[in-house]
């Protein structure tokens, strides 16, 4: 009997794993053939995220020459490094390219038929355009994958789940706005992907509360304007009539930071320095465990602050008042009060100094006099954002950049860190392209898009939502619709997709956020008693190895292809190993 492989997911995700079977399939498996099963509803390669049925208005997140699902040699793997091109060079188009999504899943579907013909020709490919919905058998058996409208399941040797991001059910919070909105006749939007909302019950001119400032506010934003008839005359919006009037809040009451719109040039910072795979050794040695506030946090922002005031001294060492020798050695030894005042004393611009905590919290303690003072203030915060994110004299944001996702390559390894650090991950290297945030200015002067502020505040109370913000003391938003401008958190506890559900009733382990725990070698997935699973793997957003995305920007590490050549390796060598025994 051959060996077979289930894995569940077709998205960039399934897709990469696919590739390094292909890559590392040479190597370790010469067994007698391999079927390997898809089961996705979805096109293979650009699943659900990326199909080509969205709107053309939308666009990726990078620049075209960012986007690569191709290994190199900075990725830190066993296997062999095979490369490709880049979404830019792929599609013939100039790098600087925020490329829209139907786009994106093209490159995805190509990358997708690549990997597949790159496979031994003994092993065979077969797309199943269904959902999973359990997975069950023995631990050192045969597992059986359910598939919607499949009296039988597919028998498989070993399942991998990659199912990407998910929908899920509505917390304690949500639910009881949505019983109030339909008691009331209210509309309310839940966390969703915008691309799949039904927006039609937004109506023109009606006000529209929307709590959340990242991507998904965007993309509802370009949908509900020039989606709508709309269009941009330069930096000025001219509204079709149809648009309803979006008033934004979040928690920290701005837009994500712009997109970098320069190059970078020069030497790279030598990261990882504070923070690597030594001084993630040491946390997961602890016998009491670690604290992320604690014992993280701290060397995080060390590595971060090296990164920024590495560029600064040895790019523009006229902005300081010491040798970078002289700094580094000071700063390496340092605490963190010793720290701050070597950078009050060699760091004269405040503007030139790396401030974690203001960039986190840039509302902290600002308070307007009138809701139309903050939205001249908040247009003056964005332009001044968009100013120095496309100026090279301030490269050391750049810089930054680069340190987050070397952090983010370290993180991985720690486990399930709680929800926080992925929101400031995005918030400041994931955000908007630039031309995202003049068309929000530009909505904002036209009266379609108004600011409410930080710690906004939603209520349900005579029959309409009531949105407040510290912001701006005493001013009051009412509106009979609000959209929850966010995704769906990836709990299994309350994931839609069954089968994530039927994993957990039958023994998988979860963490305290609800993601479900894996091995952080290869992805099996773990039991409640820490054992790993033979014969399951997980990859992706609702594991506690989460990764900045399945894709990523080229010589920067990619952790999710490092993940999926450990998966990939592992899966080939138990299947060698079966089918040895089989011989035998």
């Amino acid at each position: 009997m051959r060996p077979s492989l289930v894995i569940v997911g077709a998205g960039p995700r399934g897709t990469g794993l696919i590739e390094r079977i292909a890559a590392n399939a040479p190597e370790l498996y010469a067994g007698p053939g391999l079927d390997i099963h898809l089961v996705d509803p979805h096109p293979p390669g650009s699943g659900r995220i990326w199909r080509a049925a969205q709107s053309p208005l939308l666009w990726m997140n990078s620049h075209a020459e960012d986007v690569t699902m191709f290994t190199d040699e900075t990725v830190a793997m066993e296997g062999p490094v095979r490369e490709g091109p880049t979404l830019h060079e792929w599609a013939g188009i100039d790098g600087r390219t925020f490329a829209d999504r139907q786009l994106q899943g093209a490159y995805l579907r190509w990358v997708h038929k690549e990997a597949v013909a790159a496979l031994p020709p003994s092993v065979t490919v077969h797309h199943h355009p269904r959902r999973a919905l359990r997975v069950g058998g023995p631990r050192e058996g045969r597992q059986q994958v359910w598939l919607e409208g499949r009296p039988r399941p597919l028998l498989a040797d070993l399942v991998v789940l990659a199912l990407g991001h998910l929908d899920a059910e509505l917390d304690e919070q949500q639910d009881e706005l949505a019983e109030y909105a339909r008691i009331h006749g209210l509309v309310h939007l839940p966390p969703d992907f915008t691309a799949d909302s039904d927006l039609s019950s937004l109506g023109a001119g009606e006000p529209v509360l929307v709590r959340g400032f990242g991507l998904a506010f965007v993309d509802l934003m370009v949908l509900l304007t020039e989606g709508r008839g709309g269009r941009y005359e330069g930096d000025t919006y001219v509204p079709s009539g149809q648009e309803p009037v979006l008033y934004v809040g979040s928690r920290r009451g701005v837009p994500y930071h712009s997109k970098i719109g320069y190059d970078w040039s020069g030497e790279r910072p030598p990261l990882p320095r504070f923070f690597g795979p030594a001084e993630v050794g040491e946390l997961l040695g602890r016998a009491g465990g670690f604290d992320f506030r604690r014992d993280v946090w701290p060397l995080v922002e060390k590595e971060l602050g090296f990164a920024h005031y590495h560029r600064l001294f040895t790019v523009h060492p006229e902005r300081t008042r010491m040798a970078w020798a002289d700094f580094e050695e000071k700063y390496a030894a340092g605490n963190a009060a010793e720290v701050q005042a070597l950078v009050s004393s060699a760091v004269p611009d405040p503007a030139d100094r790396l401030d974690l905590a203001a960039l986190d919290h840039p509302l902290d303690g600002v308070h307007y006099g009138s809701s139309e003072e903050f939205q001249d203030g908040l247009r003056t915060y964005v332009e001044h954002d968009l100013s120095r994110r496309h100026d090279a004299e301030h490269s050391p944001d750049l810089a930054v950049f680069l340190g987050l996702l070397s952090v983010y390559g370290q993180l991985v390894r720690l486990g399930d860190i709680g929800p926080w650090w992925h929101g400031f991950f995005s918030y400041l290297a994931s955000g908007p392209p630039g031309p995202r945030l003049r068309q929000l200015l530009a909505l904002s002067r036209a009266g379609v898009l108004r600011f409410v502020g930080a710690d906004m505040a939603v209520t349900a109370e005579d029959g309409v939502f009531r949105a407040t913000s510290p912001t701006v003391p005493g001013a009051v938003v009412e509106a009979r619709a609000l959209v929850e401008a966010r995704l769906p958190e990836p709990t299994v506890g309350r994931a839609l997709d069954a089968l994530l559900r039927e994993l957990s009733a039958d023994g998988a382990a979860e963490t305290p956020q609800g993601l479900l725990r894996v091995a952080p070698g290869d992805g099996r997935v773990l039991d409640r008693a820490g054992r790993p699973h033979p014969r399951r793997f997980a990859l992706g957003p609702f594991t506690d190895g989460r990764t900045p995305g399945a894709f990523t920007r080229p010589r920067t590490g990619g952790p999710a292809f490092r993940q999926n050549d450990a998966a990939a390796r592992a899966v080939l060598r138990f299947l060698a190993a079966l089918a040895s025994e089989a011989a035998a």
